[in-house]
């Protein structure tokens, strides 16, 4: 698998499936007669983000992997977002952020030393970076944003969270 379809490919299609289950968190709202906007502020343990912490973090992370690798800027989001129109436009930012990439801009990056302001004195390789940072980082978010949703009552399944698969038809002999 390519450094783009780790980097662009993938979190374009989590933040795909996230914009879909806050779709179904709307319906769900409107059916139980509340505003969906509480749920915004549910959270699985004290600890943890809560669910729109979760979000701005999973659209953070695909933002920032995809331009920590290639070298290019990410878009800034200061984090005002307080409802789910808000986060809604930040991940149709960070889709559209990550439309601009080409798979070349990824070709010959994968030993480039990334710095990160979390590691002060060290660098990481992007490869290592994308697959022990990146991607765990981004699966850990949009699971907790399943997990949180789901909690509270969203009718989501693995289907859900999965999302298409990119079919090929069996070539006949």
């Amino acid at each position: 698998m390519s450094l783009y379809d780790q980097t662009v490919f993938q979190p374009q299609k989590v933040l795909n499936q996230v914009s879909q289950w806050i779709e179904k968190a709307e319906t769900f709202a409107e059916t139980k007669k509340f505003d969906p906007n509480n749920l915004l502020r549910a959270r699985l343990a004290p600890d943890q983000f809560d669910l729109l912490g979760q979000l701005r973090t999973l659209c953070d992370t695909a933002k920032l992997t995809a331009a920590r690798v290639s070298g290019k800027e990410a878009p800034v989001h200061e984090d005002h977002e307080t409802n789910l129109d808000g986060i809604k436009a930040r991940l149709q930012s960070v889709q559209d952020f990550l439309s601009g990439f080409k798979p070349e801009d990824f070709d010959g990056v994968g030993d480039n030393q990334i710095v990160l302001p979390f590691l002060e004195g060290f660098s990481v390789k992007a490869t290592d970076y994308v697959l022990e940072f990146g991607q765990p980082n981004l699966y850990f978010h949009a699971s907790t944003v399943y997990a949180i949703l789901r909690h509270n009552g969203v009718d989501l399944g693995k289907r859900d969270f999965i999302g298409s698969l990119r079919l090929n038809p069996i070539a006949s002999e």
